[in-house]
C-alpha cells in the first residue's frame, strides 16, 4: 500500500524504537508505523485509517506517546545528522489555524497568532539542498521570519553555505554564520549602503525551489492537523504533533 515503509527505511528506524522487555508485547511495530505514516502523509482523519493497519486508537496513541517520550525527535536527529551540509536553506511557511482550533482557549500558548489572514502559525525550517529537514520550529504567525534563526542555526556546520531571503539579512545573523565557519549567501536589503558578498548564481530559483518543494508539499498535506477534533487529543498538543508530522513525512515522496 502507498506510504508504507520500505525494507530499507524499516531497517534504519527499527534500532531506535523503544524496547519493551516486560509486560504484554507490543503489536506489530511496523504495521503501526505504516498506519501512522499513512495518516500523516495522506492528511486523512485518524478515523479513516484503513483496517489493515489495525485499530486507529493504537496508531494514534502510539504516535502521541512516542512524541511525548522524544522517540520521534531521536529518530529525526539521528537520521539528519549525516545530512548534506554543503548547502543549507532556512525559510518559513504560514499555516492557517483550522476553524475547529480557532476557538480554543489559551491560544497564546499554542503558537497561534492573529494576522491579516486570521489565526495562523508559522513553521521555521532549516533544510539541506534536497529539501530534507534538519531542524523545525513553530511560532505564532505574526512572528518575524528570523525570530528562531539563532536556534535553527546553532548546529551549522563549518564550510557550508546558507541560503536565505532578505528577511534574514541582519548583521547578527551574518556574524552568527561566520562564527560557525560558514558563508551566508543572502541578498542584501535595498537600504544597505555597504557592499556585501552575494552570488545571484548560487541563489538562482531552481536551487531554492527544489530545496523547499518537499517541505512545502508536506505542510499543505498536514494543514488539517491543527484541529482539536482528533480522537482523545487536546489542542495544546496538536500543534506540536503537527511539527512532528512534518519532520517525519517530509523526506518521503
Amino acid at each position: 500500500m502507498r506510504y508504507e515503509l520500505t525494507d530499507f527505511e524499516w531497517a534504519a528506524i527499527k534500532p531506535f524504537l523503544p524496547n519493551k522487555p516486560r509486560g504484554v508485547p507490543r503489536v506489530n511495530d511496523r504495521r503501526v508505523l505504516n498506519g501512522i505514516f499513512w495518516v500523516l502523509r495522506s492528511g486523512a482523519p485518524w478515523r479513516d485509517l484503513p483496517v489493515s493497519f489495525g485499530p486507529r486508537t493504537t496508531c494514534y496513541n502510539r504516535f502521541v506517546r512516542w512524541r511525548r517520550a522524544g522517540v520521534w525527535d531521536r529518530i529525526m536527529n539521528t537520521l539528519s545528522a549525516d545530512h548534506d551540509a554543503a548547502v543549507q536553506m532556512i525559510d518559513t511557511s504560514i499555516v492557517r489555524v483550522h476553524q475547529h482550533g480557532a476557538c480554543v482557549a489559551g491560544n497564546k500558548r499554542q503558537s497561534m497568532g492573529r494576522s491579516r489572514g486570521g489565526l495562523t502559525s508559522k513553521i521555521h525550517a532549516l533544510v539541506d539542498s534536497s529539501g530534507l529537514p534538519i531542524r523545525l520550529a513553530l511560532t505564532t504567525g505574526e512572528a518575524h521570519d528570523n525570530r528562531l534563526a539563532a536556534k535553527l542555526l546553532s548546529r551549522l556546520k563549518s564550510g557550508s553555505m546558507l541560503l536565505a531571503d532578505r528577511g534574514y539579512d541582519a548583521d547578527w545573523i551574518r556574524d552568527l554564520v561566520r562564527q560557525h565557519g560558514a558563508w551566508a549567501n543572502i541578498p542584501p536589503k535595498r537600504n544597505r549602503t555597504e557592499e556585501l558578498c552575494f552570488s545571484p548564481y548560487l541563489y538562482r530559483p531552481e536551487i531554492w525551489s527544489n530545496g523547499f518543494s518537499t517541505r512545502s508539499s508536506t505542510v499543505g498535506v498536514w494543514q488539517p492537523a491543527t484541529t482539536s477534533s482528533r480522537p482523545t487529543t487536546s489542542h495544546s498538543s496538536s500543534l506540536r504533533q503537527y511539527v512532528c508530522g512534518c519532520g517525519l513525512m517530509s523526506p518521503r515522496p
